[in-house]
């Protein structure tokens, strides 16, 4: 039987990273490595091959399957707290308007605005439709008589995990999913 990794390009067979303990780097973005950047690992004797694409790529004196989930060989400690960026607020706010629950238009609002000292912070700052947030304009939620539906908070790692688990990447490849915790069915 004819494999899909077989014709594969290689920049389409990125690779999983794991940190020391075999659990992914991140989560969110999910820690991936293109092809190059895994292969070089390999050689620079940093990472541990745990599964490969069947694609191949070759030079003259060798050949080397695709690595697809690799694991760190030093253990690097997570940070606690995600960095503030558009992704990770549209993640804490569940990709939802926190005026109006719409999903669509997204952009983000400083609840108090900085034409009033507001600053960008994850406590002031939250998803917003973009009619709401022109409906809003530079008030605060309270003078536009538009009650927030969570007040915004600094988000741990954890959290944005949890947010994470109904809204999986585009791309999980087969040899993935023993090390994430989507849903195999998400995938189709």
């Amino acid at each position: 039987m004819f494999h899909p990794d077989l014709i594969r390009h290689p920049d389409g067979c990125p690779a999983l990273v794991l940190n020391a303990d075999y659990t992914p780097l991140s989560y969110y973005p999910l820690s991936v490595w293109p092809w190059q950047t895994a292969v070089k690992a390999v050689f620079l004797d940093r990472v541990d091959i745990v599964a490969n694409y069947e694609r191949e790529v070759r030079s003259a004196s060798f050949a080397l399957k695709l690595p697809s989930v690799i694991a760190l060989k030093q253990f690097v400690k997570p940070s606690q707290f995600p960095a503030f960026t558009r992704f990770n607020l549209f993640l804490r706010d569940k990709f939802t308007c926190q005026y109006c629950g719409k999903l669509r238009d997204l952009t983000f609002d400083h609840v108090i605005p900085r034409a009033q000292g507001g600053r960008t912070t994850w406590e002031n700052v939250v998803t917003a439709c973009a009619p709401c947030n022109l409906k809003k304009g530079g008030r605060t939620p309270r003078q536009a008589a538009m009650p927030l539906h969570l007040e915004p908070i600094r988000p741990t790692n954890w959290h944005l995990h949890e947010h994470g688990r109904s809204f999986p990447p585009n791309y999980l490849h087969e040899t993935w999913h023993d090390w994430l915790y989507w849903d195999i069915e998400l995938e189709a």
